[in-house]
């Protein structure tokens, strides 16, 4: 993790100490930052995702995270997790250094109002040195971020070359830079983020999608899934945009490839790999196995994965066919469903119906519970993942043995 600027000792016991004021009042003081912040500079409504901020889900995640700053100021490697998923999360958004004293003035107005005499000027000076250091460590580390990607600084445009369904709900976009220069490569189970312009809104408006497919040059995959749930009263905001508004031809903009929830595919053959999913977020697991299979390893990687039904399950014939074609016998699939339907034949459609259930897995071919060196990674709703991670914690699991992609604000 990047160094912080230097902090005194006495700040860092009055920014502890303020820890509890901090978690009754978190919520209350960045609902106010962002109202106050987003109100005095308008055009971070590009970077904020709007729908995060009108359900609370930004504030409450942006509180949780200022708590545990405040809890481990003293020993910030317990952070290191939380702050390099943030950093990629901001390098690829182009967040700018110039940003931070943008952030840090509004935040710690908003303290300060929040608290009213409470604050005092000890606390104030306390909390500005801490934002201080904690703002170096971003700048820092997103700089060395953004240095690996100087051949591509900002927003890229790419043609929608083909738009692919893949299920009633998930479709593909395979996505072409437009001005044909061959694309760097990727670490399988990254994403990109791509932003459009949302005119119900008057502004453009970021998402991040994981590349469902292993590197190309010529082309990145996403696959989208098409939310029925109305946000903001806008039909599923960008996801949903692109599904019903986007064509063929049309252009999109992209930054490059970032996120820390990946997998590489030349790593030592004798980690087997777990690859955990439910629904939609089966896509950086795609990337992951394919990325595997095409580098020719032999290591051992099972596939488990939940679904709703077979007719939303995306990939699932793909996925059998890479199984048929390992004469190794290296890679396994374990399919859930939540609610077969007459013509699901298991053991050929699915293996178990209902809910995932990693005790149902077998636990030494399917979950290598037996191996210390596996790996685990995770995606799907916040609920799900935390639920299979702690299945494998209680099973002897290692916690840094497991991996969970956090989409979102990470607000749980």
């Amino acid at each position: 993790m990047a160094v912080a600027a230097p902090i005194s000792p006495e700040h860092i016991a009055i920014v502890k100490a303020t820890a509890p004021v901090l978690k009754e009042h978190g919520v209350e003081i960045t609902t106010l930052f962002y109202k106050n912040m987003i109100s005095a500079h308008p055009e971070l409504k590009n970077i904020f995702s709007m729908s995060n901020q009108a359900s609370g889900a930004q504030p409450r995640a942006l509180a949780a995270a200022v708590f545990a700053y405040a809890t481990y100021i003293d020993d910030l490697g317990q952070l290191k997790a939380v702050v390099e998923r943030i950093a990629h999360k901001h390098e690829s958004l182009k967040v700018q250094p110039d940003q931070y004293p943008i952030v840090g003035k509004h935040l710690l107005e908003a303290v300060a109002t929040v608290l009213g005499d409470a604050c005092t000027p000890e606390i104030g000076e306390a909390w500005t040195a801490a934002y201080a250091a904690l703002a170096d460590i971003f700048i820092n580390r997103e700089q060395q971020l953004y240095a690996a990607h100087k051949d591509w600084p900002g927003w890229r445009r790419f043609k929608i070359q083909r738009k692919v369904p893949e299920t009633s709900e998930i479709t593909s976009f395979y996505l072409a830079p437009e001005d044909g220069k061959p694309l760097p490569s990727f670490l399988p189970g990254q994403y990109i983020s791509l932003h459009v312009f949302v005119p119900e809104m008057g502004h453009m408006q970021p998402r991040q999608y994981s590349l469902s497919e292993a590197p190309r040059s010529d082309y990145y995959r996403i696959s989208v899934k098409k939310e029925k749930d109305k946000q903001m009263g806008v039909p599923g905001l960008i996801s949903n945009i692109l599904h019903e508004k986007y064509k063929e031809g049309d252009v999109i903009e992209l930054t490059a490839p970032a996120g820390e929830f990946f997998v590489n595919p030349k790593d030592d053959e004798d980690k087997p790999i777990a690859l955990i999913s439910a629904g939609i977020g089966l896509t950086p697991m795609v990337s992951i196995l394919n990325s595997t299979v095409n580098a020719g390893s032999r290591r051992r990687i099972s596939w488990i994965h939940g679904a709703h039904s077979s007719e939303v399950r995306a990939f699932s014939g793909h996925i059998r066919d890479i199984c048929a074609k390992d004469v190794n016998n290296n890679i396994s699939a374990t399919f859930f469903l939540t609610s077969p339907q007459e013509r699901d034949v298991q053991g050929v459609d699915y293996h178990f119906a209902g809910r995932m259930d990693l005790s149902k897995v077998d636990q030494k071919s399917g979950l290598f519970i037996d191996n210390s060196r596996a790996e685990y990674f995770i995606c799907g709703p916040y609920a799900f993942m935390k639920d299979m991670e702690k299945y494998l914690i209680n099973a002897g699991v290692d916690a840094e043995r497991i991996h969970l992609e956090v989409f979102g604000t990470g607000d749980q």
